[in-house]
């Protein structure tokens, strides 16, 4: 795998989300919210640094999101079978995509609350 192209790199990239999106509900739900998000951000039209936060929140959810699946993965062929420890990890890689969205939805709540007084006064 070493000195691949970066067209290869970036195939390979690729294929691992098509694989989340075939696999992963979670994976899809997110890749969906991170859409939305996008639509908010065209319609509100917030300061470019909303851009770019909304941008980097939801590059972290999904890459989170990726990297739980990944483990995931792994964890269960590795060990198929129910043991406390794997359960433990794959709750503590759960609660990292969960604080991650959380905090993607803190976000949104702000960057709304910023642009609501500007966009009522619009309608009025």
């Amino acid at each position: 795998m070493k000195n691949r192209s970066l067209g290869e790199r970036i195939g390979f990239a690729l294929a691992g989300w098509r694989a989340a999106w075939r696999r992963e509900r979670s994976f899809r739900t997110q890749a969906i919210a991170a859409l939305l998000a996008l639509v908010a951000l065209l319609i509100l039209w917030p300061a470019p640094i909303w851009w770019a936060i909304v941008a980097l929140t939801c590059a972290l959810v999904l890459a989170l999101e990726l990297i739980n699946s990944a483990l995931e993965a792994v964890i269960d062929m590795i060990h198929p079978g129910l043991h406390p420890e794997i359960k433990a990890a794959k709750d503590m890689l759960a609660g990292a995509v969960l604080a991650i969205s959380v905090a993607a939805l803190v976000v949104a709540a702000a960057m709304i609350i910023q642009r609501a007084p500007e966009l009522l006064e619009g309608l009025i």
